[in-house]
């Protein structure tokens, strides 16, 4: 039988992105073999650029503003730094008999209804990756890996990072696509407010409980 409650940790400071993989990828093993239990984590990364399974060489356009880090998640090039809100989750979606069409429907409605919680319209985009919003600019990234039936990596929410940062690729392949942040719209909320949104939408989403660990293992 499922469990209806997982773990959630927000970490406070930068976190460097190749740490974070280490400890996805052992919370992976863990959740498989039942030691430890499904985890939401909030968190920001300092400024890097991710290419992921799918990305192509020409979307680099500037390999010089940032580390470029290979990863292991979906998708293309994008850029992480202070001012995002990333959101990694750890999910048994086997067990929760999802397939990756109806996790990834799954997390662009949780990032949608909390967008309109804060009083912003958004959307998708038919073949583009993605939250987006006004004239097709783009607020949230997904990017996934699913490994043994059990998901990492996840979601970034653009609060008010700088924007000038994503100019060293296109995002996620999407060319003459712009980016916004939820500050660019011109929406006064704090973080702590925005965390709150996300965190009630996500059991409302998933139908799952949300309990705040202290601890990150």
């Amino acid at each position: 039988m499922k469990k209806n409650i997982i773990e959630f940790f927000n970490s406070n400071e930068l976190v460097d992105y190749k740490k974070s993989i280490q400890l996805m990828e052992r919370r992976v093993e863990n959740i498989k073999k039942k030691k430890q239990s499904e985890l939401l984590w909030f968190l920001e990364h300092p400024s890097i650029y991710t290419a992921g399974t799918s990305s192509k060489d020409k979307d680099l356009l500037n390999d010089n503003l940032f580390p470029v880090i290979k990863t292991n998640r979906g998708g293309q090039f994008t850029y992480h730094g202070p001012g995002q809100r990333i959101a990694y989750i750890m999910l048994n979606v086997r067990d929760r008999e999802y397939n990756v069409k109806s996790f990834i429907r799954l997390l662009e409605q949780w990032i949608m209804n909390s967008l309109h919680d804060m009083g912003i319209k958004s959307f998708l985009i038919k073949g583009k990756v993605g939250i987006w919003v006004r004239n097709e600019e783009k607020i949230a990234s997904l990017g996934l890996r699913i490994r043994k039936g059990i998901s990492f990596h996840g979601v970034s929410l653009n609060i008010n990072p700088n924007l000038d940062h994503f100019s060293g690729i296109i995002p996620c392949g999407n060319e003459n696509s712009g980016v916004t942040s939820i500050e660019k719209i011109g929406l006064d909320i704090s973080k702590k407010e925005i965390d709150n949104i996300l965190i009630s939408n996500f059991s409302k989403v998933f139908k799952i409980d949300v309990k705040l660990t202290q601890t990150l293992s």
